[in-house]
């Protein structure tokens, strides 16, 4: 059979990037003088890029900035962050022997990220998993990001998979939402960064520990 690609989100479902994230929100938003932003509320605006995540923090301190404003806390936001990106980000429990497991099956590895691809590369590179993947595409890598699902389409390719042998692996309705549109299964983490319960978006699987996720994968492709 063809070697399955598992295509993994980022943010909230391969590493826990929130502490880091939220930090450098919060460093960024004193600079300016607004008021900081509690943790777990940053933690349900990651998923859509740092430009989105600030835009939504500075929402709900119910101010408005210029764009041109904006843009510059995102290009500071990204300096900072590049320095400080692994200080505390680690990997959720169980990924590294299920990549361990997945691999000694056969499978590839790609990530689909709508993070900035060389951030995407440098935090894998710094906690040592850059390596396990065939590619890392970000928001910027095509000129598209999730839930467009052409981004997906061309993750698979660019790994050298098959639509037909692929599932994705996120945390969020972005994530669920791209791979329908681009006819893959998939498969929801439920400890990532949704703001709400990813059953609500009814993923094919759901898993709460990545010691699940090699059965997940199993019970979706039964012949492989």
């Amino acid at each position: 059979m063809p070697a399955q690609t598992i295509v993994f989100d980022l943010d909230g479902t391969l590493i826990d990037t929130a502490p880091d994230l939220v930090d450098t929100l919060n460093v960024v938003f004193a600079r300016e003088g607004l008021p900081q932003v509690a943790y777990q509320t940053a933690r349900n605006m990651i998923g859509g890029g740092a430009r989105a995540m600030i835009a939504r923090g500075i929402e709900a301190a119910g101010r408005v900035l210029a764009p041109a404003k904006l843009e510059q806390m995102f290009a500071d936001f990204i300096a900072h962050y590049a320095i400080h990106i692994a200080d505390r980000s680690r990997p959720f429990p169980g990924l590294v022997d299920a990549l361990d497991d997945l691999a000694s099956r056969g499978c590839r590895f790609a990530v689909c990220t709508n993070k900035l691809e060389r951030l995407s590369v440098l935090l894998l590179d710094q906690l040592k998993l850059a390596g396990r993947f065939d590619v890392i595409c970000g928001q910027d890598t095509f000129g598209m990001q999730k839930p467009d699902p052409e981004v997906l389409r061309r993750t698979i390719a660019a790994a050298g998979g098959r639509l037909g042998d692929a599932i994705m692996i996120g945390d969020s309705a972005t994530d669920i939402r791209t791979a329908r549109a681009a006819g893959v299964p998939v498969i929801a983490v439920d400890f990532g960064y949704s703001e709400r319960p990813v059953a609500e978006y009814t993923p094919d699987r759901i898993i709460s520990h990545y010691a699940q996720l090699p059965a997940a994968i199993t019970a979706i492709f039964p012949a492989q």
